[in-house]
């Protein structure tokens, strides 16, 4: 068999393994992400707690973001803000504010595009959620009438003149039906996975590049191993 063929074969064959591997990679990387979209949703489908025993005065927050909280307050009137989404989808942002004066800023539900935000109900009552993280900054143009793109405290914070609770509250189905409206739509923050799935997707992607790297270099000894090169009658 000719060399060029023979090395063409070594070759071939070594980048059809170091695909499998990165494959292989890949699909540990998945099992990684997946796990951790499960923890998220274990997380929010917990039994609901008292926010206020995970958030304490002082700001400092409790392993509780993406679980179901039940805080007690009271609306105050007016103000709200409408927050429009990249997708077009309007939520309605109120202010709860607590018995120790913070507020804790609530996503009651959904709107329609250009529709009349009800006001929130009165008088003390017990909100149900999602404890949500402040949201990354809006990167899409606002229509007229929206000042908000995203649930991002520091911005709000500029908009209501208490002091904010570090995060948020999105109701649950139940809490916003109760209130006319349709619930908002939950973005969970991202858990992790098992570290171990993603030290096996590394080490695949290790074995494919050292494979790689094996398979040139058996190739190129090939050439200088062969006995046809070194005859005289080639040179």
């Amino acid at each position: 068999m000719p060399l060029r063929v023979r090395q063409a074969l070594v070759v071939t064959i070594g980048v059809v393994l170091a695909a499998v591997m990165v494959g292989l990679g890949l699909w540990q990387l998945q099992v990684f992400t997946d796990q951790g979209n499960a923890s998220a949703q274990a997380r929010a489908q917990q039994a609901a707690v008292p926010l206020l025993d995970h958030v304490s005065a002082d700001g400092t927050v409790g392993d509780i973001y993406g679980k179901p909280v039940t805080v007690t307050g009271h609306y105050l009137p007016g103000q709200q803000e409408r927050v429009l989404g990249s997708d077009g989808v309007v939520r309605l942002l109120s202010a709860l504010e607590l018995a120790d004066g913070r507020v804790l800023p609530v996503v009651r539900g959904t709107l329609e595009a250009g529709a009349e935000a009800p006001q929130a109900p009165t008088g003390d009552l017990q909100q149900v959620g999602i404890f949500l993280p402040s949201e990354p900054a809006a990167d899409h143009p606002l229509t007229t009438g929206y000042t908000l793109g995203s649930v991002r405290l520091a911005q709000l914070a500029q908009l209501w003149p208490q002091p904010l609770m570090p995060g948020f509250v999105t109701l649950d189905a139940a809490e916003a039906s109760a209130q006319g409206l349709p619930a908002a739509t939950v973005t969970l923050p991202e858990q992790e996975g098992s570290w171990r799935n993603s030290g096996y997707a590394l080490q695949w992607w290790v074995f494919a590049l050292f494979g790689l790297g094996m398979t040139l270099k058996i190739a190129q000894n090939m050439s200088r191993r062969d006995p046809t090169l070194s005859s005289p009658e080639l040179r």
